[in-house]
């Protein structure tokens, strides 16, 4: 008796998604586990994202807890009708004693947490803070168990600039030492496969639908 053909486990597709821009991004400061709503910019980049995301099929939406996550996902759900399934672990790194705060700012308060911080070393923790380890590992960790959990689907995700880079490094074995040179856009569209229990970048820093939402004469 013939025996039956197994068939591979299914591809997990994940768009994932920066928030819009905010008014703190736009003064360079540190968010972390703080927030800061949406500037008129980020608004109107997602917008932009939800008119792009409503072209497309996707299975789930799920969002960062946090409220410039909530805000861009929001502006997906009312173009597609995805309820929003809030995941805290999409969260951005807590940057501790640091948040609110400009580098400069930083630097002048605390002059030798942020000193260790500049180093780059991954397994730095600022006072109440997190480190880069820490969030490689957490982000990695969820990212993995929803491509298992959701084996076959398509997931867009809305996070933080900090979790993306986490993905981008794991996929592409970039070392969490090596000096970031890949771009952080906000509204930016990111794909990866999930397949056989590896991670591909398919594509990076989609943002055609923003030369609409920057160029509308209104």
């Amino acid at each position: 008796m013939a025996s039956k053909r197994v068939s591979p486990p299914a591809d997990t597709h994940l768009i994932v998604i920066r928030h819009g821009e905010t008014e703190w991004n736009s003064q360079g400061r540190f968010q972390g586990h703080l927030n800061s709503r949406l500037n008129p910019e980020g608004l109107a980049q997602a917008e932009a994202l939800g008119e792009r995301l409503a072209r497309e099929r996707f299975d789930l939406l799920l969002s960062s807890d946090l409220g410039r996550a909530l805000q861009t996902a929001s502006a997906i759900a009312m173009r597609t009708g995805h309820e929003i399934v809030v995941e805290p672990r999409l969260r951005e790194r807590r940057m501790g004693i640091f948040q609110g705060l400009t580098p400069a700012e930083a630097e002048e308060r605390y002059p030798d947490e942020y000193a260790r911080f500049r180093t780059r070393d991954p397994d730095y923790i600022m006072p109440d803070g997190e480190s880069v380890r820490q969030l490689f590992e957490r982000s990695v960790a969820l990212f993995n168990e929803l491509a298992t959990r959701h084996a076959g689907l398509t997931l867009a995700l809305v996070t933080h600039g900090g979790v993306l880079a986490m993905l981008y490094r794991y996929a592409r074995a970039m070392p969490l030492e090596a000096p970031r040179d890949f771009p952080l856009h906000n509204t930016g569209v990111n794909r990866f496969r999930h397949r056989l229990g590896a991670w591909e970048l398919q594509s990076w820093g989609e943002i055609g639908h923003l030369d609409l939402a920057l160029n509308d004469p209104e």
